[in-house]
């Protein structure tokens, strides 16, 4: 391809409001154009790049038994409404009606609608397992689009399912794919690594999801190097140690001016924020039992959740969220909390509104002994509130949120904390859609059963922000050989010679014969523009043709990720000297 040809142009400046460096280069290099908040185009060099890293998802996928499918985007809202998640899911999916009225969406994501494929097809245990995927655009109205292509609207997805006759079954495959996803991001030059997860609005008993290590994340991981326990922190745990016991002292009421904060009631009482309780209050929307769905919608209704947790610890809205079962989980308004008897700043479990209040305390709070609380009037708490002896909660259980340095739910040691970007998360669904939407199979014994469920996605457009954030350096992207978008860029640098132009032209289809991809930089322009946008397209290896190395019968090879130069015979080991150095 010559690149004067091409539909391409660089930028030497940063572009708009970008931050991240992935979105700056991308956009730099010629790669994307931003049409919108969260939509991108991409442009030939960029869907290059796109294409290569959809063929090794698919070939990583074939290699396990996976069939490729495509599955349509816009879907009728009878299939979102029959699995539950058409009035579950809020603002972010897209809805719509045709001209005839009917519900529509713009899938998000595709387990409905590939359900409702299954169970027309699969009728014998003998059809199982299978495992199916698609790499399709997908739309999510995110609220808050950043990053580049870290977090869009728009995107590109591999989602897979599997589905099998039993929970052996599914976990085999589970790990099948495991390995997959492994090899997938590998060979585009990742490092990610897996780490339990929140199912989310997937549903299932069990996931994980694959964390590329950056500054640039904006999920938590937490591991431990000592045991190799690793989670989000949206799940993670951690070992709680209980204080010593005490005996249960009479509630005292005490003056505490000003003091609405942990922090500010630490310092006033002069004592450590474990012996504090702090109070959390939140509104959480849930299904309405009480109701009947209308329209096939399900009723919701809003809860006020008072949440407990000691004074030196983080309330993680994740853990709170499926401890009550909230489909949506907000912060109360400080109306909303007074209507429950209790006071900002100084809320308490003590006296409150129980009949429409949801109290929910940390598991490790029962075993805290003469805590200083709220006192549900403005500038006093209680001190020597126990749990059992002065309030009791409606739930007990794991709400907090873990953190660096705290003690790994395995063996003790202290977890570290790290940022990371999503590249690919994998759920054992279980029967949950199935059971709603009837995919079931007939086994050995004529019986019929439900179907168990697998669900595999990987973002391409965030894997591909992920490799720039991690191959780059302050020239450009630096793109590994097995996702570059050409393996060779030829510069030309004859200046108008006819004769130097005719040996690039020369080595140019020297090179493509032999099977090499070529960029061949024909362009009338100065060598220093050349060799920037080179650097910044990030192309793996570099070869300058020139008067002064035409002259002595070289080329010279550059290549990109080490800066490493040399002078190589112009004749036929021009392409043995370039497959030397990559890897395709």
């Amino acid at each position: 391809m010559r690149l004067s040809d091409y539909l391409f142009q660089t930028h030497r400046e940063p572009q708009g409001e970008a931050e991240l460096v992935n979105h700056q280069l991308l956009l730099r290099a010629g790669l994307v154009r931003q049409v919108a908040s969260g939509i991108f185009a991409y442009l030939p060099i960029g869907q290059r790049v796109k294409r290569r890293i959809e063929d090794i998802v698919r070939e990583e996928m074939d290699a396990i038994g996976g069939q490729e499918v495509s599955l349509p985007v816009v879907q009728p809202a009878e299939l979102w409404r029959e699995s539950g998640r058409w009035q579950q899911i809020g603002s972010e999916m897209a809805r719509l009606k045709d001209r005839n009225g009917h519900d529509l969406c713009l899938a998000m994501t595709h387990e409905e609608l590939v359900t409702s494929l299954i169970r027309d097809v699969i009728r014998s245990y003998r059809q199982l397992p299978c495992l199916v995927y698609q790499v399709q655009t997908k739309f999510r109205d995110e609220p808050r689009p950043r990053g580049g292509l870290i977090r869009v609207r728009e995107f590109t997805m591999k989602d897979g399912y599997s589905f099998h006759v039993d929970a052996d079954d599914l976990d085999a495959w589970y790990d099948r794919v495991y390995e997959a996803y492994a090899n997938i991001f590998r060979r585009c030059g990742l490092d990610a690594v897996a780490v339990r997860s929140d199912p989310g609005m997937m549903g299932g008993s069990d996931a994980h999801e694959f964390m590329e290590l950056s500054p640039s994340g904006e999920d938590t991981i937490l591991s431990c190097e000592t045991c190799g326990y690793r989670a989000n922190r949206q799940v993670a745990r951690c070992k709680k140690t209980p204080p010593p016991r005490e005996d249960r002292l009479p509630l005292e009421e005490i003056h505490t001016p000003g003091s609405t904060t942990i922090d500010d009631l630490a310092r006033f009482l002069d004592i450590p924020k474990t012996k504090t309780a702090k109070a959390l209050f939140m509104v959480a929307t849930v299904s309405d039992e009480k109701e009947e769905a209308v329209d096939e919608i399900v009723a919701t209704v809003d809860r006020f959740v008072f949440a407990v947790i000691r004074g030196d610890m983080e309330l993680s809205d994740t853990k709170l969220a499926n401890a009550v079962g909230a489909l949506q989980l907000r912060p109360a308004t400080p109306e909303e909390i007074r209507a429950a008897g209790a006071e900002p700043g100084f809320g308490s479990p003590l006296g409150i509104d129980r009949s429409h209040t949801l109290l929910v305390v940390d598991d490790l709070i029962p075993s805290c002994f003469n805590l200083v609380a709220g006192a549900n009037r403005i500038d006093y708490h209680v001190a020597n509130v126990n749990y059992g002896r002065d309030y009791e909660a409606d739930l007990v259980t794991d709400i907090t949120a873990a953190g660096d340095g705290s003690a790994c739910p395995s063996c003790g040691s202290a977890l570290r904390a790290d940022q990371g970007i999503e590249v690919g998360n994998i759920f054992k669904l279980g029967d949950k859609y199935s059971k709603a939407m009837g995919a079931g199979y007939l086994d050995r014994e004529n019986v019929s059963r439900p179907i168990l469920m697998g669900c595999y996605g990987i973002g391409i457009d965030r894997l591909m922000a992920s490799i720039v954030e991690r191959h780059h350096d302050e020239n450009g992207i630096c793109w590994p050989a097995s996702v570059a978008p050409f393996q060779v860029i030829l510069v030309d640098l004859s200046g108008g010679d006819p004769h130097i132009s005719e040996v690039a032209a020369s080595i140019y289809d020297d090179l493509v014969e032999t099977g090499l991809e070529v960029l061949y930089d024909d362009r009338d322009d100065r060598a220093g523009v050349k060799f920037n946008d080179a650097d910044l397209m990030g192309i793996p290896v570099r070869l300058t043709v020139g008067a002064r190395g035409v002259k002595k019968g070289v080329v010279e090879l550059k290549v990109r990720g080490t800066g490493q130069m040399k002078d190589v015979p112009l004749g036929g080991g021009l392409s043995g000297a370039v497959r030397a150095l990559i890897d395709w």
